[in-house]
């Protein structure tokens, strides 16, 4: 029982270190890169990463339908900015509202979202490099 404390230990740690790496990564973008490519198609990808990361801070042992779970979060925020859901809150004069949940929906968004998640549960399968830490 210790054993697996210590491993979740670990595993929070790892998750908490890739969540902030990430996060900055992806504010980076949203202030920084107003391009074609990286904003809008890699920081959607990003960002299911992110909130993986996340999940596994307070989640720390293999979840096999992770990835899928992420990309349900993923898509309803996403359908969610369909119906103006920064301006239903009344937030819409707040830039980092407007970034962290968006405010504008795009179906590609949604690929974005799912090819994110399809590098998840190639991540999920490979060979777990967690057994020995």
């Amino acid at each position: 029982m210790r054993e697996m404390t210590e491993r979740n230990k670990k595993l929070r740690l790892l998750y908490g270190a890739a969540f902030l790496v990430l996060m900055a990564v992806e504010t980076l973008i949203a202030l920084y890169v107003h391009d074609k490519v990286i904003r809008p198609y890699v920081g959607d990808m990003l960002v299911v990463l992110v909130v993986y990361c996340f999940v596994r801070i307070f989640v720390p042992v293999k979840v096999r339908l992770m990835p899928l779970y992420v990309f349900l979060f993923a898509a309803c925020v996403e359908v969610l900015q369909y119906f103006d859901l920064v301006t239903l809150l009344g937030l819409s004069g707040s830039r980092f509202a407007r970034i962290v949940l968006g405010s504008v929906f795009d179906v590609k968004d949604l690929a974005c979202y799912a090819a994110g998640c399809l590098l998840l549960c190639v991540w999920e399968r490979r060979p777990s490099v967690a057994r020995e830490l």
